[in-house]
Parts: structure tokens; sequence; C-alpha cells
């Protein structure tokens, strides 16, 4: 309000306009507070663009080019099928502008002001953010900026900056030749078993010998095994030395390979046309001129927050990938909108629960995992209290397939009222069969819950409720 050049003023100013900030600022303007969004590029952040949703797509894709091979055996004549990646970019882009402007939309009726541009603390005296040259205050202001792939420099590897991320896998023009994937986490994983189903000869670069190592020991093996057999070739124990580019433009991967106890021996994968580091995120923290507010970070950068969101500075929250804690979208959705309530409905004990959080990874076939893992709770309830039922067979589907995929299950119990504290499985459909055991395990539900739920046949979702 005011005349002109008076700044309209805010109750709440949040930097970054992706899952947790839009889904903040929402909550708090439905709640009636002013509210304004600082954001340089397009709204929707990692997930909308670069994340989430462009990968299912991808992975949709993939899964296609699956059922492709089991056409015969189902009866259908499919001759000489082609795959054209153009197609498929072409319309997943234009879904994900489709959902830049819908987003663009909700914040506009929500009367939610965008700035556009970077935001960063200034010295002044109260929290106040600097965005191109000009200044914006408020009682709270929200820190929702994110994360990105990190990358090796090149002085750690000569030549690192030759590849890519998972960002500029969304940017590939055509399906590579010769992909080397380096990293062993999810997003590794994922991209490895899109590339290498589309017809991508795929090379993924492990430093252990399994990859998912902070899931359950059943998931880390099985799905190692399962890129194996979906074509990947993993190189375990196995670090990138150097990347060179060869005249034809294509690169050179210099690995060096030790397996414990033995030399290492230096390989080169030739003529590579996509080398991409997954190899972690990091949080976009050090343009912001924390230190001017006093706002703590860790060593890592990801900005220290109570389990109400609340930094060391008063007036100041941060939620999402900035912090570095479970770095999912609807984990920061569900933080902002926890938060928006504590500060604008005078809900004190509004806050996010951590416990429980289920969690999917789009591999081939998918893993759904949700509670503890077999290690986690024998570390915390002593392995005499911890009893497992598991379960290893091959889906229905597959029964007239030439193409066997196993599901395996494991379900993980504590205490003499075998109370269900992890759930992790890896098969056809298991990333749907999760959410609703999610809830039940979310509830309390004990080992006797599922075993009084009658099954239903046939199915894979019913071997959980049969486990002997």
């Amino acid at each position: 309000g005011g005349g002109p050049g008076a700044e309209r003023t805010y109750e709440l100013l949040v930097l970054g306009g992706g899952s947790g900030g839009l889904a903040g600022a929402r909550r708090a303007a439905e709640l009636g507070a002013r509210v304004a969004l600082v954001e340089p590029r397009r709204l929707g952040g990692t997930c909308v663009n670069v994340g989430c949703v462009p990968k299912k797509v991808m992975w949709n894709t993939a899964v296609h080019a699956e059922f492709i091979h089991d056409h015969a055996d189902y009866g259908f004549e499919t001759p000489g099928v082609k795959f054209n990646w153009r197609t498929i970019k072409e319309k997943r882009d234009a879904y994900v502008r489709r959902l830049n402007d819908i987003y663009e939309n909700n914040v506009k009726k929500a009367h939610i002001d965008i700035i556009r541009g970077y935001g960063k603390f200034t010295a002044d005296p109260e929290p106040t953010i600097e965005v191109n040259g000009k200044k914006y205050t408020a009682p709270h202001i929200l820190i929702a900026t994110g994360g990105r792939p990190a990358v090796p420099s090149d002085s750690e590897i000569p030549g690192a900056s030759l590849g890519m991320t998972s960002d500029g896998f969304f940017d590939l023009e055509e399906l590579p030749r010769r992909s080397v994937i380096v990293g062993a986490g999810y997003i590794a994983v994922e991209i490895a078993g899109i590339l290498s189903t589309l017809g991508s000869k795929s090379s993924l670069l492990i430093r252990q010998d399994k990859v998912l190592r902070t899931f359950d020991s059943l998931i880390s093996s099985n799905c190692t095994q399962e890129l194996e057999n979906t074509g990947v070739d993993v190189w375990k124990h196995t670090q990138v030395k150097r990347v060179t580019k060869s005249s034809c433009g294509l690169l050179d991967v210099t690995v060096s390979s030790a397996v414990p106890g033995h030399k290492p021996t230096e390989g080169v994968i030739r003529d590579v046309d996509c080398l991409l580091w997954a190899v972690g995120r990091e949080p976009n923290s050090e343009g912001l001129c924390l230190d001017r507010v006093g706002v703590q970070v860790d060593t890592q950068g990801h900005i220290v927050v109570d389990a109400y969101q609340n930094t060391s500075r008063r007036g100041i929250y941060a939620l999402g990938d900035v912090c570095g804690r479970a770095l999912l979208t609807p984990v920061a959705i569900a933080a902002g909108r926890k938060l928006a309530h504590r500060l604008f409905e005078g809900k004190q004990d509004s806050r996010l629960d951590y416990e429980n959080i289920p969690t999917v990874v789009f591999s081939h076939p998918p893993i759904g995992t949700v509670g503890l893992t077999e290690e986690e709770a024998v570390a915390a309830h002593g392995r005499e209290n911890v009893k497992i039922y598991s379960t290893s067979f091959t889906p229905l589907y597959y029964a007239v397939t030439q193409r066997k995929v196993k599901c395996v299950m494991k379900l993980v119990c504590v205490g003499k009222e075998e109370k269900v504290v992890g759930l992790h499985m890896q098969g056809l459909g298991c990333d749907e069969i999760l959410q609703g055991f999610a809830v039940a395990i979310k509830m309390g539900a004990t080992k006797a819950d599922l075993d009084n739920t009658v099954a239903i046949h046939p199915t894979s979702a019913e071997e959980l409720v049969t486990l002997r």
C-alpha cells in the first residue's frame, strides 16, 4: 500500500518457488497472510522442472519398452518397433510448461506477489531481503531455496566438467548411444535404468559393491542384481580418474577399479556420448548471505533447523532440500503447510513428523520402502527383539513370458506384539502398493493386523498379508 515508491508490507517472504516454498506461501495466503515469493526462474522448482515429474514420464516410457518385450508372449505381433526419443521429449516438455502455467495461475489467484530475481539477506538490523537492488522485509521469512546436483571440480577429477548432471539429462535431444552414470544413489539408479531400458549401452560406476547402500540390505543387493539383469554394466569399487574429449567429440572416461585387498587396475570407457554425475546434491544456501543475519549452516552448507523448521535466527525459517533431510517433494510440501498453520493460525504444535516417510525408487522393477531397515531396527531394539518376515516370488504377470523378474518383500517387526516398523520391497507394482501400507504402519499396525486382513487374489500385494 501507500503512495508512489512505498513498499507493500508483507507478513511472509518466501525465498524459492519450488514445492516447499509454494506450499507454504499458498497455505499462508489462504490463512489470510500477505505473502511475497522470490523466484528467479520457472515455478515448480526441481520437482516439476528437472526432477520427479519429467523423470516419471521417462520411467513410464522405459516401462513401455519393457512391456514391448513381452508382446509376443501375450500373443501380439509387433514387428519392427521403433522408438523416437524426440517425440516423448517434446510431449514431456509441453507437460512441464503446462504445470509451470498452472503454478503461476494458482499463485496469482492466491494474491501472492512474485518477485523475480535472486534474494539475499542484507546487513540491516531487522531481517531484510534484497532482490535486484530493492529491499523487502517481513516478520516471517521462509528459506526454501532447494538444492542442485553436485559435480566434482576439474581440480579433483580432470575433465569432470565435460560431464552433465540430472539437470542436463532433461535437455538431451536424443537417446545417447553410450552412457556412463557415476553414483550409487537413487538418481543414478533411476537414470541408468531408464537409459539402458530405452536402448543406450549404459555403465554405472559405483564406489562400493552395491547401490542404494542406505536402504535395507535386501533392497541394495536385489537392486544391484536387477540393474545387471536390465543390461546395465555395473562397475564396482570404481572411481573416475579423468575425462578427455576425443577428436570426434566423444568422451573417454578413465577409471580405476580397486577390489579391497587388491591392486587398483585402470581402464578406459571409450566413445561415451553421455557422462552423467549423480554423486549427491548440494544446498542452494551460499548466495543468500546468511552470515549477515546469523542463520547457522552445517559444514555442507545445509541450513540447521529444529523440529519446527526454525533457524538459529528468530523469524527466519527453512525447509525442504536446503536443510538436507529427507530430500522429497511431499516432505517439503507437508513442512511448508505445517509451518503456515503454526505461524498464521496459531497452531503452536504444528510440525512435520519425519518418522515413517514412505519413498519409492523408480528403478526396474520399482522399489517401495517405509520405516526402519532391518539394520536400523536391530541397532535400535536389539537383535532378539526383531523378527523378519520375507518372501521372494515371480509375479503372475511373468507366468507366460520368457522375461522373468522376481518380486522381493520384507517386513521388519519389533517386540512381542510384532509391531511393523519397516516394509521394504522391489517388484512389479511395488510403487503403487506402498502408499496404503504406509498408512497402516504410520498408525502402528502389527503383523497380526496385516494377517487379519483378507487377501486380494491374485495380486503381488496379497503377499504382505499372508507372510509366514
